[in-house]
């Protein structure tokens, strides 16, 4: 009789033990698809339709004529490419100045602490405030930048009409807040290669400009393709710098800044075309996951390009 009483108790223990795990995690899968998932499909649904945003209970259906619609309009190309430039421009030298950067705190310095600490600091400043002074920097009249280049002969430019110039300054400001930020992650990806892989390379006469080709570069292969991964990330989504250059939602006057996030922006809140807005989100999302699936395929091409080179050296010796 004991054992039998027992049974259930001894069966209830298990299954507990065996579901706590999922109880556990539950938390945030109940989250996301509270705050992640749904969002998303419903984003996908209204895309479908026409809404708009002083009538969001009146839904048209148009299947596909929304996307039709924006591959048809000349502001969305045109949002396009200034995403790509605006995202090589400041992409390619802030993760440069950030390996350099993350080199050179590498090494025993002193105040490397303080130095380290004040990396991030541009990337604690609030979008707001840094766009709002780079602003004034690159005025046309009294900015710090234009006096700067008089001294050297230039003549003023206005950096938020031409279209280069008002997307190297937001390109700029991009720079500015990711640059230490990367650098950082670039620092920690440096520590976790062996010691003795520089003790070799230094044993073999290799000077610090080989030991960092050699071996920190091969070393740092996943961290960069993080960095570039998470900066394709931000650069589709920029948003916030270009709306606070200039305070306008259509990126000046002949939307030679515009971004897809604000040309979405402008469509959903500006024109009131909710419906727009949401296919402009999900060309955002499936031109991420492109983007994000080049990049990974680029790099892998190249890990069995030099995996092939070495076997081929090996062979030959």
């Amino acid at each position: 009789m004991a054992l039998s009483a027992a049974a259930p108790r001894l069966r209830a223990r298990r299954a507990a033990r065996a579901l706590s795990p999922y109880a556990y995690v539950a938390p945030f899968f109940a989250l996301f698809a509270a705050f992640g998932l749904f969002p998303l499909l419903y984003t996908a649904y209204v895309s479908l339709y026409r809404v708009e945003l002083q009538t969001p209970g009146q839904m048209e259906w148009r299947g596909l004529d929304n996307y039709t619609a924006l591959f048809g309009d000349d502001y969305f190309w045109t949002a396009l490419r200034n995403t790509f430039t605006i995202g090589v421009i400041s992409t390619v030298p802030q993760l440069l100045m950030a390996l350099g950067l993350a080199h050179l705190l590498n090494y025993k310095l002193r105040g490397r602490t303080f130095f380290r600490v004040t990396m991030l600091l541009p990337y604690a400043t609030s979008v707001a405030a840094a766009t709002l002074v780079f602003a004034q920097l690159f005025g046309r009249d009294y900015g710090l930048i234009n006096w700067l280049l008089s001294l050297v002969g230039v003549h003023p430019v206005d950096w938020q009409s031409g279209t280069w110039s008002s997307q190297i300054a937001v390109s700029t400001i991009v720079t500015w807040r990711w640059t230490g930020y990367n650098a950082l992650i670039y620092l920690a990806g440096m520590q976790s290669i062996p010691g003795d892989l520089y003790e070799a390379a230094e044993l073999d006469g290799a000077s610090r400009w080989k030991q960092f080709l050699h071996v920190t570069l091969p070393g740092l292969r996943p961290t960069v393709l993080f960095t570039i991964v998470v900066s394709t990330i931000g650069a589709t989504q920029l948003f916030g710098e270009p709306l606070l250059l200039e305070n306008s939602i259509s990126g000046g006057i002949s939307h030679q800044y515009q971004t897809l996030g604000l040309y979405m922006y402008e469509q959903g809140w500006g024109f009131f075309h909710l419906g727009r807005a949401a296919a402009i989100a999900w060309v955002m999302f499936l031109l991420i996951v492109v983007l994000v699936l080049v990049n990974t395929a680029i790099a892998r091409r190249r890990v069995r390009v030099r995996v092939r080179a070495r076997a081929r050296e090996e062979v030959v010796r």
